[in-house]
């Protein structure tokens, strides 16, 4: 047989449902072109999913993220628990572009049946990147993953939406990274459910965690109160510990029924966050598309008509959505 294959809805459910790495990439590929076949093929395998426990690593660039995920998936495969890793870090030693040691140190992961690799670019998907993530996530729990990990490139929107779709979050901080402690402070503490502090050799490594641990002290009605581990991903040192707390985590998220109500949170917020972007992006060309409603935008402009009219007939006319003064 050629190397191209010729993929039906039936061949890639199959494949995809076998775990077989070319079903899963096609699969995948198709989902983040939002070709049709995507939805077909996640349609059929939807009520299959839900079995993976889902892991988001986010921070600040430069932490070590990519490196801490290696340790962490070396680790799991050690537990014999298979693994999918989607990064949406462009500079990920994952992406193609990866850099001399973390690519080399990664390969046994690459080579390694039990675990699946995917980049995805940060750019060019119809519905926005964490709609794209999410059908690769639900890809990979339908092909029976039983860890997935999603690698985001910092803490900007996209990357807590991206977060807003997992399980469990753990956020990567460094020593000496002042930009860590900021984000603390801008409100990302309420992000994380497990911290970890990475290169723990660095001398102000526990004077980081203490730091954290006073900032996280002032969220008291926190029923999960996140965890702290000092780790050296680049040594493995402090990845046991820190896996430990992230299956406390779980057991807290499955015990307290958190689990559910977070999942079908996440679940429903996607859909909102989905059907927004859709129904903007079909405004946007139809009011482009549309003369009479084009002049209503130049009207605008010219300050000939205020902006709450426009909008009033522009939403009844695009969407049939009638005044609320109606």
């Amino acid at each position: 047989m050629s190397g191209r294959r010729d993929w039906t809805k039936e061949t890639l459910v199959a494949g995809v449902r076998s775990g077989d790495k070319r079903a899963l990439a096609r699969a995948i590929t198709l989902v983040e072109n939002g070709d049709p076949l995507a939805y077909a093929v996640v349609g059929d395998l939807y009520r299959e999913t839900g079995r993976a426990h889902s892991l988001g690593v986010t921070g600040p660039p430069g932490v070590g993220k990519s490196t801490l995920i290696g340790a962490l998936v070396h680790h799991v495969r050690k537990l014999e628990e298979t693994v999918g890793v989607i990064s949406v870090d462009p500079s990920s030693p994952f992406t193609s572009g990866a850099l001399l040691g973390d690519r080399i140190r990664l390969t046994e992961h690459f080579l390694d049946p039990g675990v699946f690799i995917r980049s995805m670019g940060s750019r060019g998907h119809l519905g926005g990147l964490s709609e794209a993530t999410l059908q690769a996530l639900l890809m990979m729990d339908a092909a029976g993953k039983d860890r997935i990990f999603i690698e985001t490139v910092g803490a900007g929107q996209s990357e807590v939406e991206v977060i807003g779709i997992v399980d469990t979050v753990l956020l990567v901080l460094m020593p000496g990274s002042g930009d860590s402690i900021q984000a603390l402070k801008a409100g990302i503490m309420e992000i994380p459910d497990v911290i970890a502090v990475n290169k723990m050799d660095h001398p102000a490594a526990k004077t980081m965690a203490n730091e954290v641990r006073s900032i996280l002290a002032l969220d008291r009605d926190r029923e999960w109160k996140p965890p702290i581990v000092l780790t050296e991903a680049a040594r493995g040192e402090g990845v046991a510990d820190l896996w430990a707390k992230i299956e406390q985590h779980r057991a807290y998220l499955e015990s307290s029924g958190e689990l559910e109500r977070r999942r079908r949170e996440n679940l429903a917020r996607e859909v909102f966050g989905v059907a927004t972007a859709r129904a903007k992006e079909h405004l946007v060309q139809t009011v482009q598309g549309n003369p009479d409603l084009r002049r209503l935008l130049d009207a605008v402009q010219a300050r000939e008509l205020d902006p709450l009219s426009a909008v009033r007939e522009i939403l009844e006319q695009v969407f049939h959505i009638p005044p609320r003064d109606a």
